[in-house]
C-alpha cells in the first residue's frame, strides 16, 4: 500500500456482480477514494468439509457442529489478479490489494509471476495481502498441501521479495527450491506485502514479516485490542519505528472523530461503503452509488484530511 502521511479510505468488490466492479472503481477513483479491495476464493465445493472459522452458531450444523461459510455456493469470486489488472487499466489513482489472497494455495513462482505483472501494469500501484486460508478443497484441488501452508507462507514472503528484484533471481529454502531463473517483468518498485488474519500465528506473521496487517470489520471496542496487540508484537520482533500499515473497517457510526480516532492510535486505512443502506440505491445499478460515495468523500474523507 505504501505509507501514507494521513488516513487512507479503501472501499471493495466483495458480493458485486462481477461486472460492476470496474463501474464502481471509476466513481471510486473520480472521488478520491484511495484504494480498492479483491477476495479470493476458488470454488465451493459440492461436499464443503472445511469448517468456516468464527462461525456464528446460527450457521453451524444442529447435527454435528459444523460451520458452513455465510455466502452461498453461487456467489462470485473472480480472479483477484485479472480483477486488479482490470480494475488497474480504468483508474489512474487507487490502489488495490487483496483481502485476503490465500497464496500458499497456489504455487511460488505463479504467485510472484500474477503480482510481478499487476505490478507493472498497474505502474506500482498494488499490494499483497496474504492469508494462510482455511479450505482444504481448494488446496488439494490446486495440488498444494493443506497441513504445513502456514509454515511454507511465512517462507514465502521473503521468497517473493527475492524473486522480485529483477535479473537472475533464486530462492533456497525449507519448502521452496528455485533455480536461477530469469522472471520478468519484474515489480517496478517493491511490492509491499501485508498479512490478514486474527489467529495469534496471523498476527505474529504480519508483525514479523510484513509491511501491514489487514483485519476485517469491527466495533471501536473490538478494534482497538487488535491494533493494540500488533503494536506490541511489532516492538517485539524490533520493528516499533519502521511504516507499517493496519487496514480494517468500523462498524461504528462513520463521523470524522471517528476516524481521526483511529489514525491517532495507529490504524492508516478504513474500509468502507458509503453506499449499503442508503435510501435511493439500487444494488443492481452502481451508477446510483455514485451520490453516497461523493457525499461521504465530501463530508468525511476531505474533513479528516
Amino acid at each position: 500500500m505504501g505509507q501514507a502521511d494521513a488516513m487512507q479510505f479503501w472501499s471493495g468488490t466483495p458480493f458485486l456482480d462481477t461486472t460492476d466492479a470496474l463501474a464502481l472503481v471509476r466513481i471510486l477513483d473520480d472521488a478520491g477514494y484511495d484504494g480498492v479491495i479483491t477476495a479470493d476464493h476458488l470454488i465451493y465445493p459440492r461436499e464443503l468439509k472445511s469448517p468456516y472459522p468464527s462461525s456464528p452458531p446460527s450457521l453451524r450444523s444442529p447435527q454435528d457442529g459444523s460451520a458452513k461459510p455465510p455466502w452461498p455456493p453461487e456467489t462470485a469470486w473472480p480472479d483477484s489478479w485479472v480483477m486488479i489488472g482490470a480494475m488497474a487499466a480504468v483508474s489512474t489513482r487507487l490502489r488495490f490489494t487483496n483481502a485476503v489472497y490465500v497464496a500458499p494455495s497456489r504455487p511460488l513462482l505463479e504467485v510472484a509471476k500474477q503480482v510481478a505483472t499487476a505490478a507493472v501494469v498497474s505502474q506500482g500501484r498494488v499490494a499483497l495481502t496474504v492469508g494462510a486460508g482455511w479450505m482444504r478443497e481448494e488446496f488439494d484441488l490446486l495440488g498444494q498441501p493443506f497441513e504445513n501452508r502456514g509454515k511454507r507462507l511465512n517462507e514465502m514472503i521473503p521468497a517473493l521479495r527475492a524473486l522480485w528484484t529483477g535479473g537472475w533471481v533464486s530462492w533456497s529454502g525449507e519448502f521452496y527450491e528455485i533455480p536461477e531463473l530469469m522472471l520478468e517483468p519484474h515489480p517496478p518498485s517493491p511490492v509491499p506485502i501485508m498479512c490478514g488474519g486474527e489467529s495469534e500465528a496471523a498476527l505474529r506473521r504480519a508483525a514479523r514479516l510484513c509491511d501491514g496487517w489487514v483485519g476485517t470489520a469491527y466495533t471501536w471496542d473490538t478494534a482497538v485490542p487488535y491494533v493494540e496487540r500488533m503494536h506490541a508484537l511489532r516492538g517485539e520482533y524490533g520493528r516499533a519505528d519502521e511504516p507499517f500499515e493496519i487496514l480494517l473497517a468500523l462498524m461504528d457510526e462513520p463521523t470524522v472523530d471517528l476516524y481521526q480516532k483511529a489514525e491517532d492510535i495507529g490504524i492508516t486505512a478504513v474500509m468502507c461503503a458509503p453506499w449499503i443502506g442508503v435510501s435511493g440505491v439500487d444494488p443492481a445499478d452502481v451508477s446510483t452509488f455514485r451520490a453516497p460515495i461523493e457525499r461521504f468523500a465530501e463530508n468525511v474523507i476531505a474533513k479528516v484530511r
